[in-house]
């Protein structure tokens, strides 16, 4: 007598995906998921969603625990709903990208006359590079908080993405400005930054990098 062993069809799922900045945020998730046996999935940076197929013992929240282990969220999308019928009353979607929005439009306000007063010497006045700190701070710390946080915890997967370039640079830079106003020179009143396009050897004591 024969015993025949039969094994279920792949099932799948496609899951909505949270926290990915750049395309190796995908390829990093598409790995872990794709290690896991009976997995094959494919994920795309630009749709935010993750089709899986899987069999055997592989659970949806198996994989939704993968994603999340690798530093990112996962989610089954929810179902569509119906559009209400005209002059139906019913809550407004929520905007995604409002904080987004909202953190780059504080980022462009503010480093915009940052950057005119960096270029241009003749708006430098004598507490100039006082003002350039004040405006800077809420960019490299408020708007630029999802990279620092992306890179956080890449960091602690121990990944490297874009985010984590854009966040080193962007901190290294701040950090030095700050030694520069409050232990070099820079902080001095009626410090000028002038146009050059030559390179000069220093220390570095008297540059900001706002």
């Amino acid at each position: 007598m024969t015993t025949t062993r039969t094994t279920s069809a792949p099932a799948e799922v496609e899951l909505a995906i949270g926290g990915m900045t750049c395309a190796s945020c995908a390829a990093r998730i598409e790995k872990k998921l794709n290690r896991m046996d009976g997995v094959t999935a494919t994920v795309n940076y630009a749709t935010e969603k993750a089709k899986v197929s899987y069999a055997g013992d592989v659970s949806v929240p198996e994989l939704i625990a993968t994603v999340e282990a690798t530093g990112y969220t996962a989610r089954e999308p929810e179902p569509v709903r119906a559009e209400p019928a005209p002059g139906a009353e019913g809550a407004e979607p929520a905007d995604e990208l409002r904080p987004l929005r909202e953190r780059l439009v504080t980022a462009v306000v503010l480093a915009v006359p940052v950057i005119a007063m960096a270029m241009v010497p003749a708006l430098q006045f004598e507490y100039w590079q006082w003002l350039s700190l004040t405006l800077a701070a809420p960019v490299v710390t408020y708007a630029a908080w999802p990279f620092h946080k992306a890179a956080f915890t890449n960091a602690r997967h121990g990944a490297a993405t874009m985010d984590t370039l854009i966040s080193v640079g962007t901190s290294a830079a701040f950090l030095w400005s700050l030694w520069a106003l409050f232990f070099g020179s820079a902080g001095t009143p009626g410090m000028t930054h002038p146009f050059e396009l030559t390179i000069a050897r220093g220390d570095g004591a008297g540059n900001i990098y706002l």
